[in-house]
This record gives structure tokens, sequence and C-alpha cells, in this order.
């Protein structure tokens, strides 16, 4: 009987709402009844995709952080340089400059691995500053990541699949995968699977990496790969 091939999907600007925030709650029911692990890929903080996949009551197969952080529900891979990214988020109020996100800070309060800037604070010194200290600079279109050049959601889900080991039931081969994304972030990951979907809101360097640009923007692209290629694999 055919099942679903494993997908690897992005939050932000992928599962969200055409105002950009906010999981379209039409995707809950067709990854809940997924046939195939679902690999949840995001910059976004750890706790976020693992509430998500908890949520949503799907195996907890997580890539956050950009790669910073895999967890393959039952281990904790960590990457990048969390003691760096510290210091350029501290060099950067001392120059002057904000993270951008208030007191409260719930962008960065819980990640672990790199930080996180508003995209509305100047990109040129924390460029300078990220580069000081052996970091880049990474616009997901939602934030500026400073992050460790060593890591990447491709990286992630390398890492992902050493963890779980090929006789795990959330195993699988890459070239077997299908992943959407509409962020630079996803170039690597669309790199390493077998298909690549952007959505119609991707930046350019996802849609040049992609294998088929979708028509449909948003949720509503997610949507039409998951109907698309459900039930692709023998």
């Amino acid at each position: 009987m055919p099942r679903d091939p494993p997908i690897v999907l992005d939050i932000d600007g992928t599962l969200t709402r055409p105002a950009g925030w906010g999981i379209d709650p039409r995707l809950i029911q067709p990854l809940y009844e997924w046939d195939g692990p679902v690999v949840i890929a995001t910059g976004k903080a750890f706790p976020y995709p693992v509430a998500l996949c908890h949520f949503i009551a799907i195996p907890e197969l997580v890539i956050a952080e950009n790669g910073g952080v895999v967890y393959t529900g039952e281990t904790v891979e960590y990457a990048g340089d969390p003691a760096a990214a510290r210091a350029v988020a501290a060099a950067y109020r001392d120059a002057g400059y904000a993270l951008g996100w208030g007191d409260t800070e719930t962008v960065n309060r819980w990640r672990e691995t790199e930080i996180a800037v508003s995209r509305d604070q100047p990109l040129a010194p924390l460029q300078a500053i990220a580069s000081e200290h052996g970091l880049e600079v990474l616009d997901t279109g939602y934030a500026y990541h400073v992050v460790s050049p060593d890591t990447s959601k491709g990286r992630g889900l390398e890492v992902l699949l050493e963890s779980i080991g090929p006789d795990h039931n959330a195993a699988f081969d890459p070239a077997d995968a299908v992943a959407v994304g509409d962020s630079e972030n996803d170039v690597s990951t669309f790199d390493l699977v077998g298909r690549s979907f952007a959505v119609a809101n991707a930046d350019d360097a996802a849609k040049r990496a992609a294998g088929t640009v979708l028509e449909e923007a948003h949720a509503d692209g997610t949507l039409a790969v998951l109907e698309q290629v459900k039930g692709s694999v023998l």
C-alpha cells in the first residue's frame, strides 16, 4: 500500500497564514494523518517546534535554530557556538544598538545556540561584530540570525538521521524526502532532499534552489504540496 513520503517543513512563511504569523489550522489534520516522518525544520528557538509537534500529536522530530539544535524525540544534539552568539549580542548592545524585541525578549529567551535580531535594527554593524566572533548573519525574512558558519538545516537533517539510526521507525533516505520552505535558510535542506518546493512568497535564494516554485503562497503552498505528494511512496 502506498505511503506518504518523509516531509521536512519550515514554519514561518510556510505553515503560517498569509500575514506571516500563526499556524494555519488547515494543516493540523493533514500533518496528524501523514503516514510518514514529519520533520519540523525552523529558525525558531528549540521549544517552539517541539510544542508544535506536541500539540499536533506527531512524533517530535525537530531541527531548530537553523540547525543548532536537533531533537529526535529521544536525544538532543547541539551545534554552533552559543558563547560567541551571546558575545555578539552583548557587543551589539554596547555599540548602542538593540536586539529589537523589547524587554521581555521572548524571541531569544529560550535560544540555546544562536541569537536573533529584529530586521528593523541596523544590519551592517551586526555583520561586522558577528564576523569578529567567527559567526555569520542569516536573514530569514523574519529576523537576522547570528549563527555559526558550520550549522544549517541541511546539516541538522543529516545529524537527525545519524542520531535516530537506520533501524528507527522514523529513519529515511533524504533522497526520498520532500521539503517545503520559503527562505535562504531552507536552501541546504533543498539541496539534500529528493523533492523541494518553494512557496510563492519565498525569497530569491529559496526559489533558485527549489526543484519547484509554487504558485500558492504560505500555508496554501504547503497544503498543495501535501496533496500532490501524498501516497507517492510505494
